[in-house]
């Protein structure tokens, strides 16, 4: 069985039986069984499958099935719906993975940084990290020059930044879901 947990930001109206000692408050939500974890392995893969598909896939009926996906989106466990688009069918040809680093590593920069990286489109995933570089970041651009583009027009015009590495991906070997069934030792039940 998996318990998820949901962080609560931090509220600056104190209750008045507690005081908040941390940033965050960790609430235990929900435990997830076998038949959430069939739910949501199924709706991973399909999002637009039915509720009698689906019920009929987990061994369940459509009402219960219903319950347990608005249970889940209640406490965060789902956390929307979208629509995978292949990148090369629009135009967008090259995937780039960038490291960059800062010059400044304030709240305030960090925070900066991660608000104008967000406003850029051609971002798919950013990552504050640790190691020898600040942040690792995917881009979708058409090809070397719009690459080229996208690092004159966007994201060197952010203040701050000390350097960056470029590197293009050659082919992706992998993409995967949330794994749901992990093989360690006591994670959930199998």
């Amino acid at each position: 069985m998996i318990q998820t947990k949901k962080r609560l930001p931090f509220s600056s109206e104190k209750s008045n039986n507690s005081e908040n000692y941390s940033k965050f408050i960790e609430i235990f939500e929900m435990n997830l069984d076998k038949f959430d974890i069939a739910i949501l392995e199924i709706l991973q893969k399909d999002a637009r499958i039915s509720l009698q598909e689906l019920g009929k896939q987990v061994g369940l009926t459509s009402t219960p099935c219903w319950t347990r996906i608005r249970r889940m989106e209640e406490a965060g466990v789902i956390e929307g719906y979208s629509v995978r688009v292949n990148p090369e069918k629009i135009g967008l040809s090259e995937t780039v993975i960038l490291h960059v680093t800062l010059d400044n590593h304030s709240d305030e920069a960090l925070f900066e940084f991660g608000q104008a990286l967000e406003a850029i489109p051609e971002v798919l995933e950013a990552f504050l990290v640790s190691g020898d570089y600040d942040y690792y970041i995917r881009v979708a651009v058409e090809g070397t020059r719009g690459y080229e583009r996208f690092l004159r027009e966007r994201l060197y015009k952010i203040p701050g930044i000390r350097n960056s590495k470029s590197s293009f991906v050659l082919r992706r070997l992998k993409e995967s879901l949330v794994p749901l069934r992990r093989s360690s030792a006591g994670a959930n039940e199998k």
